[in-house]
């Protein structure tokens, strides 16, 4: 659906102190993993994973720049355009799934654990951020039933370290046919090679500057694909030799620019 549909929001929930929730009304069918563009009026116009995906949708906002500063502050009421559902989906298949997140990155798998625990498949769920009071959609996860394990980087709650060193604990304690992370891409590129030496599937939820949606700007130009059409799930054996993964991402001017 590509054209834009203004939408009111209809509220905003604080998940932590610089990320939000803001939910609205839409009828379109977006599936885990998919993503949408987010105009906000006399602003601009940002790509944003669904972390919610039935009529009261969500996307889940960290306040980093004015377009999602705005977003932050949304109230109810405030009118926003949605253009989308766009990109490729997670594959939610198999008997057992770990799922390892970072940050926001749980946005974009927590439809995805929705998915996979009303389907009846194991459900692990790794999710990492900073300290404590960063985390976010711990309770969600617990909620649904998952087996969910934390990690902090300053070892505040839970396991002491980064969430890919977590992940890699958890992999040896279990046997899981599929992985899906979503998070800092250092972090994913970590996940993806050990998954990969371990014969593992592993599907993994690229960002990028984005401005069209649909392949034709070039703007997430990523080793010959587009984020935008190609991704942003990808099977990570499809990334693992393109040199910008976990190094190289486009700024807004187009250049090249080490991923943080």
């Amino acid at each position: 659906m590509t054209r834009t549909r203004i939408v009111r929001v209809e509220r905003t929930d604080v998940e932590c102190s610089h990320t939000v929730t803001v939910r609205f009304q839409d009828e379109s069918l977006a599936r885990p993993g998919q993503f949408a563009m987010v105009w906000i009026p006399g602003l601009d116009e940002v790509p944003m994973s669904f972390s919610y995906i039935g009529d009261l949708k969500g996307v889940t906002v960290h306040n980093v720049g004015e377009a999602t500063a705005a977003l932050h502050d949304a109230s109810r009421g405030d009118k926003l355009g949605i253009r989308g559902p766009f990109g490729r989906d997670y594959r939610i298949e198999g008997e057992s799934i770990l799922f390892v997140s970072g940050g926001t990155g749980a946005a974009s798998l927590m439809p995805a654990l929705e998915v996979a625990v009303g389907s009846g498949i194991g459900s692990t769920i790794v999710i990492g951020a900073k300290t404590a009071s960063e985390l976010i959609f711990v309770d969600r996860a617990i909620s649904l039933g998952a087996d969910v394990r934390i990690s902090t980087d300053d070892g505040s709650k839970e396991y002491k370290g980064f969430a890919s060193d977590l992940a890699m604990q958890v992999l040896q304690e279990g046997s899981f046919d599929r992985v899906l992370t979503c998070g800092p891409e250092r972090m994913m590129k970590t996940v993806v090679t050990a998954c990969l030496e371990k014969g593992i599937p592993v599907q993994v939820s690229l960002e990028r500057f984005m401005r069209c949606g649909m392949g034709i700007c070039d703007s997430c130009s990523f080793g010959g694909l587009h984020v935008c059409v190609d991704g942003p799930v990808f099977d990570g054996k499809d990334i693992i030799e393109i040199e910008d993964f976990g190094v190289f991402r486009r700024s807004a001017d187009g250049s090249k620019e080490v991923i943080p």
